[in-house]
């Protein structure tokens, strides 16, 4: 065994002297067989170190795989980390170039989804003008609509999505049926209102306040124009009043967009820059006042947008930790505060101002007068006890 790891060592180290000998036949027929195209057995023993050429080092190239048999414990080298890394790393490059080339082929120009309400109206992305694409599909859809016309749909299909629940609906247009004719077709005085009035009321979020510091802030806004309690927040030194000006602001903006209030007809370009700007950041109008309000004499608009009604919504409370000495804490419970608006246009303001006044005025003219007794003659004379 010892002789056999002394000629192993000689091999790794190319100073091989002969394996002539009896007790390295057996290595030279077992581990280091002869290659056909070197032979071995003529060379000294420099010749034998192990260079690039040698079948101890690479295998034979030029051999028939598929008749090469399974090589021996020498002959079986591994393949080097590196050259498994380069290997793999070749293959990832390969993937990925031919899954650009992929891309390449099916890339596409981004565009509005169908079911956008812009999809119809897209212009070409570099003439601007509709497609001629877009062009053969209304001409298509056009012809589809005429040959199959709204009558000849299945409305049993249709009703799932139109009309869900058959049975209340009808009930309820029994219902307003009833109604109308019981009305005679006549309108309360709320549904009048909703119909000529415009309003808008908008929840805020829940504020790190609490009600007794919020509420007297509602309270000094209520009534006044918008911008007039934009201005109050502004300068306010209430350390909320910045976030009610901001969800003045969201207010004002959700007013204009979804129920179309403030937007009068044959307004300036400064008014309508004013109407969308912050007012606690603008110089004020000709008509208005450092304060925002109306100067003397000038009538509002009835379109000018005030603040009717303002209140504050309790919140639940918070947790934070309130640390004391020797490592103990107490559990503190911050409450959360919102708050309410209801804008309102000034026409409905001056109905209010003018219904009171004539009640007041009803009021007056159903109220008997006191006048002083009328001069009688006495009838009703008779002696009586004098003491």
């Amino acid at each position: 065994m010892k002789s056999q790891q002394t000629v192993l060592r000689h091999i790794c180290r190319g100073m091989v002297p002969t394996l002539r000998s009896p007790k390295c036949a057996f290595l030279s027929q077992r581990l280091l067989p002869v290659h056909p195209a070197t032979s071995t057995s003529s060379l000294p023993a420099s010749a034998l170190r192990a260079f690039h050429s040698t079948p101890f080092r690479y295998a034979d190239t030029q051999s028939d795989s598929k008749s090469k048999s399974t090589p021996a414990t020498l002959e079986a080298v591994a393949p080097s980390p590196a050259n498994n890394v380069r290997a793999t790393q070749a293959k990832v490059q390969e993937q990925l170039q031919q899954e650009r080339e992929r891309e390449q082929a099916n890339f596409a120009q981004g565009q509005l989804a169908q079911s956008s309400i812009f999809f119809k109206h897209r212009p070409d992305a570099l003439t601007g003008k509709p497609t001629e694409e877009k062009k053969k599909n209304k001409k298509m859809k056009d012809d589809l609509l005429a040959s199959r016309p709204l009558s000849s749909r299945n409305t049993s299909n249709m009703a799932l999505v139109l009309n869900p629940r058959p049975v209340a609906r009808s009930r309820w247009q029994r219902k307003m049926v009833i109604r109308h004719i019981q009305r005679r077709g006549r309108l309360t005085k709320e549904m009048q209102i909703a119909r000529t009035e415009r309003s808008h009321m908008s929840r805020s979020h829940f504020f790190k306040t609490s009600m007794k510091k919020l509420a007297p802030l509602t309270r000094q806004i209520a009534g006044k124009s918008l911008d007039e309690a934009i201005l109050q927040m502004r300068f306010s030194r209430k350390k909320v009043a910045k976030e009610v000006r901001e969800h003045l602001l969201q207010a004002r903006n959700e007013a204009i967009t979804a129920k179309g209030m403030g937007l009068k007809e044959g307004r300036t370009l400064a008014e309508s820059k004013a109407l969308i700007r912050d007012p606690s950041q603008s110089r004020p109008l000709p008509h208005e006042t450092p304060m925002k309000t109306k100067r003397q004499g000038i009538t509002p608009d009835p379109t000018e947008i005030y603040l009717s009604e303002a209140w504050t919504n309790r919140g639940p409370y918070g947790r934070e930790p309130d640390y004391r000495a020797r490592g103990r804490a107490n559990v503190m419970r911050p409450p959360y505060t919102g708050m309410t608006v209801v804008l309102k246009e000034q026409q409905t303001k001056t109905r209010i101002a003018a219904e009171k006044e004539a009640k007041a005025l009803k009021k007056r003219l159903q109220k008997k007068i006191w006048v002083q007794l009328p001069d009688r003659p006495v009838v009703t004379q008779r002696q009586h006890l004098l003491w």
